[in-house]
C-alpha cells in the first residue's frame, strides 16, 4: 500500500501527531495515497487534514519499504521534508498535533518514524551547506 509521511519543521520544532487509531502513539503526519493522486498532493492533503498546516518547500527524504515497518500490512512510504508556519492542531485521525524541539521527542513514536526523523535531521544538515 502506497503511503506518504512528512517531517514538518516549524519555528517550534518538528510536528508529530498523536494517533486516534491503533497503533496508538506519536507519528509523523501522513496517510494513504488516493487513486489518481500524486504523492506530493497526497502529503499536502494529509498534512493539512491532520495538523491544519499548509506545508511548503517539499523535498524528498526517502522511500521506506521494510515489510515490517507497519505490522498491519506492507506499506511503502514516500517521505518528504517540509516547512510550515503556524501552530499545529490535531484533526482527522490525529487526536493531537504538536511541535517538538529537536531531540526532545516523545518515547512512544510508532512505526519507523523515529528512524525517519533521524534521517531527516542528518539530511537536512547536508542540504544547508
Amino acid at each position: 500500500m502506497l503511503t506518504v509521511d512528512a517531517v514538518i519543521r516549524t519555528s517550534q520544532g518538528i510536528v508529530l501527531v498523536h494517533r486516534k487509531n491503533p497503533p496508538l502513539g506519536w507519528a509523523l503526519p501522513g496517510g494513504f495515497v488516493e487513486v489518481g493522486e500524486t504523492v506530493e498532493n497526497a502529503i499536502r492533503r494529509e498534512a493539512c487534514e491532520e495538523t491544519g498546516l499548509v506545508i511548503s518547500d517539499l523535498w524528498l527524504v526517502g522511500v521506506y519499504s521494510d515489510p515490517e515497518r507497519d505490522r498491519r500490512f506492507h506499506t511503502v512510504s514516500v517521505v518528504f521534508g517540509a516547512r510550515a508556519d503556524g501552530i499545529p492542531a490535531g484533526g482527522d485521525d490525529a487526536a493531537r498535533a504538536e511541535a517538538f524541539p529537536e531531540y526532545n521527542f516523545p518515547a512512544d513514536i510508532v512505526f519507523d518514524h523515529r528512524q525517519i526523523i533521524e534521517d531527516f535531521l542528518r539530511l537536512e544538515m547536508t542540504r544547508q551547506k
